[in-house]
């Protein structure tokens, strides 16, 4: 994703359209990106984040890079990436030259509370949005569709149960996440709201066994939660302890030089960062 992508202000209903499907792509050459080292022929230790705006370059798409993020949502939490297969397969044919795995997902978030009326798809209880038998334990209490934390916590679960269970992900739990948190996605003037949002999305993928990581600025993040997760409670939190991914360098060597600022939550650790080149997103594994 780069930053600032996307303008959204209203989320709209879940989306359960399929996978359109589309012609095998083939993938063009990429332009250099070189080791830490800098040598001309070291090999190719970046990777690149890709999802529904590169659907109509899906035969220009980088080659020969260390690994692949591919998005699952259309640009909104509530939607899907209609080319994420032909996009996972690209990202299947990374070379694993980096501690990062070939291939990484991560998902839009938002919290449209302030919105009235509310969205379509706003919870108004616990129940769970793939087995509405059952009832999830939210931690802030009963959801009853009001604008606060037990129903921001619900719609963010929601939103991470959809992108694991509903977009066609194959075993989503054998896979690294990362949620992106941008001020271009709806999101609340309740920053402790917002904070639940996230945490609802961080339990349910910890429910599958996966720790997502985090996609922000330290700016962008301070707007939409405050100062939440800068600091380690008594408890603790969810948001604490988690991967960081920075963008907002300028070239591959700026965002090497990322790798060393603070991460976006207590106890975590930055381990990409990202930088834009010609019409793509490039990423540096920081380990």
């Amino acid at each position: 994703m780069r930053l600032s992508r996307w303008v959204i202000t209203v989320s709209t209903a879940l989306s359960a359209a399929l996978l359109v499907a589309l012609p095998a792509a083939t993938f063009a050459s990429r332009p250099a990106h070189t080791s830490a080292s800098g040598g001309k022929t070291a090999t190719v230790t970046t990777g690149n984040d890709i999802s529904w705006p590169q659907c109509n370059k899906l035969n220009r798409l980088p080659t020969g890079h260390a690994f692949g993020i591919v998005g699952v949502n259309g640009g909104r939490a509530n939607t899907s990436n209609p080319c994420m297969s032909q996009e996972i397969t690209w990202a299947n044919q990374s070379t694993g030259k980096t501690a990062q795995p070939k291939t990484a997902f991560y998902v839009n978030t938002g919290n449209p509370g302030d919105v009235t009326p509310a969205v379509g798809d706003w919870p108004t209880s616990n129940r769970d949005i793939v087995n509405p038998t059952v009832t999830d334990s939210n931690p802030y209490g009963t959801c009853a569709g009001a604008n606060d934390a037990a129903c921001a916590w619900q719609y963010g679960y929601n939103m991470a149960n959809a992108d694991a269970a509903l977009r066609q992900v194959p075993t989503p739990a054998t896979y690294h996440w990362y949620l992106d948190v941008e001020t271009s996605n709806s999101w609340s003037t309740n920053t402790a709201n917002n904070a639940a949002d996230l945490e609802g999305m961080v339990a349910y993928f910890k429910s599958i066994g996966v720790a997502p990581g985090l996609y922000s600025t330290s700016y962008q993040w301070g707007i939409i939660v405050g100062s939440y997760g800068t600091t380690m409670d008594a408890g603790g939190n969810s948001l604490n302890g988690l991967d960081s991914w920075l963008p907002g360098a300028s070239s591959q060597a700026s965002a090497q030089t990322l790798c060393k600022q603070p991460p976006l939550t207590a106890g975590g650790r930055v381990t990409l960062t990202q930088y834009v080149s010609g019409q793509f997103d490039y990423d540096v594994s920081c380990s």
